[in-house]
């Protein structure tokens, strides 16, 4: 059986847990926000007290696949509602810098023009110095996509390491050209 999917979810205190098995939702609400999922109908999620186990109806591939998922993807749900999700950047570069522009984020990466992202909704965007970005949401998906977006802006180039790279993120590095 899934070691992942056997773990007990801990539901903390101020958080409020709704499982729908009629139509196979999941609502998590706390002090941060609220967040709600489809999970599939094949699983089985049921909820004691502060203990929600999610439960798999035989050893067939599929539900054995969807086990450890189902649960991993309810906990990050509280996990998210109680002390939310953070990716940190960092720019790399002379005459790279990044600026809040109101809840946008202003990159000056080496182009001709500056690059502007928008913070969608329930993501927002930190800029501590002009080297690094911090963005901040309560959910892990949503906010590893805005920061790989982010990072796609200018990624990190073999030679010289300039562009845009996740917080302790090594960049493989080239040996450039040798002279005659």
């Amino acid at each position: 059986m899934s070691r992942i999917g056997r773990a007990p979810i801990n539901v903390p205190a101020g958080v409020d847990v709704n499982i729908d098995s009629a139509n196979y939702v999941v609502t998590v609400k706390g002090p941060k926000g609220t967040l709600t999922h489809n999970y599939h109908h094949r699983m089985i999620v049921t909820k004691d007290a502060n203990v929600i186990k999610v439960e798999r109806p035989s050893d067939e591939k599929l539900d054995r696949s969807l086990h450890g998922l189902t649960r991993t993807l309810i906990h990050n749900m509280v996990v998210g509602v109680t002390e939310g999700y953070s990716k940190k950047l960092e720019v790399n570069g002379v005459g790279y810098r990044v600026a809040m522009q109101g809840k946008s984020l202003n990159l000056t990466l080496g182009y001709s023009h500056p690059v502007i992202v928008d913070a969608p909704e329930g993501i927002s965007f930190e800029t501590p110095d002009s080297n690094t970005i911090i963005i901040k949401g309560i959910d892990k998906q949503l906010v590893g996509e805005m920061a790989a977006f982010v990072r796609s802006r200018r990624a990190p180039e073999p030679y010289k390491g300039k562009g845009i790279k996740y917080e302790g993120e090594r960049i493989r590095r080239k040996a450039g050209k040798t002279g005659k």
